[in-house]
């Protein structure tokens, strides 16, 4: 893969406080396009596995983050125990995103302490997702 995880990527507090605050679809195109620049997502996980979110018509969804730095602002009340974990994006792709779909669960793009993130199917994000990686293959 032409692509490469940039370990360096720090997120300060004016990029944390200028991001959370955009509105859902522009949240979303920002996951799409750091995720794939950097080879790398985050998802919360606790004890219990993966931290999976339900909406109020009882549809899951899986959250996932560009960086460590918004999940953590999310392990708060329920998910206090989780913690950010990375995922490689190639392996999100191809693997991942297949899984969810035939488990019929959606994703979460992008929650905030605020917004509840951007709901999709992972046709969808997996679509985007490889839009955006064929930049990096050239």
């Amino acid at each position: 893969m032409g692509h490469h995880a940039d370990m360096s990527w720090e997120v300060n507090e004016a990029e944390f406080t200028s991001v959370v605050d955009l509105a859902g679809p522009r949240r979303y195109e920002y996951f799409v396009k750091r995720a794939a620049s950097h080879g790398r997502l985050w998802g919360l996980r606790g004890e219990g596995g993966w931290v999976i979110a339900e909406d109020d018509e009882g549809d899951q969804h899986f959250p996932v983050w560009p960086h460590q730095r918004f999940a953590q602002a999310l392990a708060t009340g329920r998910w206090s125990d989780a913690a950010p974990m990375a995922i490689d994006i190639d392996a999100w792709v191809d693997e991942w995103l297949s899984d969810l779909a035939r488990d019929g669960i959606r994703v979460a793009v992008f929650q905030t302490p605020s917004d509840e993130g951007v709901g999709v199917s992972p046709q969808r994000l997996k679509r985007d997702l490889e839009t955006e990686l064929e930049q990096f293959n050239l």
